[in-house]
């Protein structure tokens, strides 16, 4: 019995990792078949050059749930970030994405893929060098955040509406990021904003926007409701323009949208507060950045624009295209959106209101859910 019991043992060990091993297999042959079937124009490395690049890794500029990512230095002699990615996932659809994406595109407002490396297990994707890193730590951060004048985060904003415009309709195939955020936006040496991590990006043909999505995908506090909520409009380029809004207004406010730990209520989810600020009179507006002469204009042009793009549905969000016509005009051109809801039942009932005449608070879907909702509802959680 006891021999049997070993013996069963071993075998199931073996069969164990033999699938382990087959999988990973699979998932490095689908890479590879992937880069044998398209002309591609990042250049390809071994593993033996990108340890030489980094210096054997001496130099660590970050770390995420892709992996590492490293300092290095081409041959040639300009600086590279190199991302190491860890374990693959989706048969290596992480690394696929990213390549198919940005390794066949070149604008000034998306990070340049230079090159990158499959070898075994091995997998690397190297970027042109961001000297000021990730946008984040200059809107959360006191510290970094002094170094911006508020000129200089409407420039980066609308450097990021023009490389994600780009993404949307500049290629040959519409490029959905589904990840933008903060962290995800780097700055050159010169405050040029440029969007990178294409991990969760998604090809799609021009003249078709709705995507079919298995799975949610993006970071919460910046993905867009119809990801969560299927009712209120398909998925398409909507969501990136929904992730947008939402970097926008931390970008205008230089402070996160949601703030559980804020004194008054109102304050708690921030795009509902700046819209009750931007319909007061000037006399009692509390905002510092909207009463001062020189940043007012800017910030209302931006938060204006914030509005419109997080709207709940999507066929009531703008283009990115229009998005930037809008932070390149006038405020006072831009029309007032609609209050912002972050909860589908509340767009459902406003509009059974205007339709029916009558208010609909004693309906079962109502104010009831609604407040149920609100401490579990993923659009109210932010990104840390």
């Amino acid at each position: 019995m006891i021999v049997r019991y070993v013996l069963g043992l071993v075998f199931f060990f073996v069969i164990l990792i033999y699938k382990c091993q087959s999988r990973h297999a699979s998932i490095y042959e689908n890479i590879e078949e992937f880069l044998q079937g398209n002309k591609l124009i990042p250049i390809r490395y071994s593993y033996k050059e990108i340890k030489k690049m980094t210096r054997d890794f001496k130099e660590k500029l970050g770390e995420g749930g892709f992996g590492s990512v490293y300092k290095g230095k081409l041959r040639s002699g300009p600086f590279v970030a190199i991302k190491m990615l860890g374990k693959a996932k989706g048969n290596g659809q992480d690394f696929i994405n990213e390549v198919a994406t940005i390794g066949r595109i070149h604008h000034a407002n998306v990070v340049r893929l230079i090159g990158f490396c499959v070898e075994g297990s091995k997998r690397a994707l190297v970027y042109e060098f961001m000297l000021n890193g990730s946008l984040d730590k200059f809107i959360f951060s006191k510290v970094d955040s002094a170094s911006l004048t508020y000129q200089e985060f409407f420039e980066i904003s609308l450097g990021v509406a023009r490389g994600i415009a780009y993404l949307h309709e500049g290629c040959d195939m519409q490029i959905l990021h589904f990840d933008i955020k903060p962290h995800n936006i780097l700055l050159d040496d010169n405050f040029i904003p440029k969007v990178s991590d294409f991990g969760l990006a998604k090809l799609n043909p021009l003249d078709n926007s709705i995507v079919s999505l298995k799975t949610a995908r993006g970071t919460l506090g910046y993905m867009a409701p119809e990801l969560f909520y299927k009712n209120i409009g398909a998925v398409s380029y909507k969501a990136d323009v929904y992730s947008f809004g939402m970097l926008l207004m931390e970008m205008a406010s230089q402070r996160r949208n949601s703030n559980p730990n804020a004194e008054h209520s109102s304050q708690f989810y921030f795009p509902f507060w700046i819209y009750d600020q931007l319909a007061q009179k000037n006399d009692e507006i509390e905002l510092e950045i909207l009463m001062h002469e020189e940043t007012s204009e800017l910030a209302k042009k931006m938060f204006t624009t914030a509005l419109w793009c997080i709207q709940l549905k999507p066929s009531d969000r703008p283009s990115m295209n229009k998005v930037v016509e809008m932070l390149e005009g006038d405020a006072a051109s831009i029309e007032m959106p609609p209050k912002p809801s972050y909860y589908p039942n509340d767009i459902i009932e406003r509009d059974s209101e205007i339709d029916l005449g009558e208010t609909t608070s004693n309906n079962s879907s109502g104010s009831s859910g609604f407040e149920e909702e609100i401490a579990t509802n993923p659009l109210l959680k932010f990104s840390g």
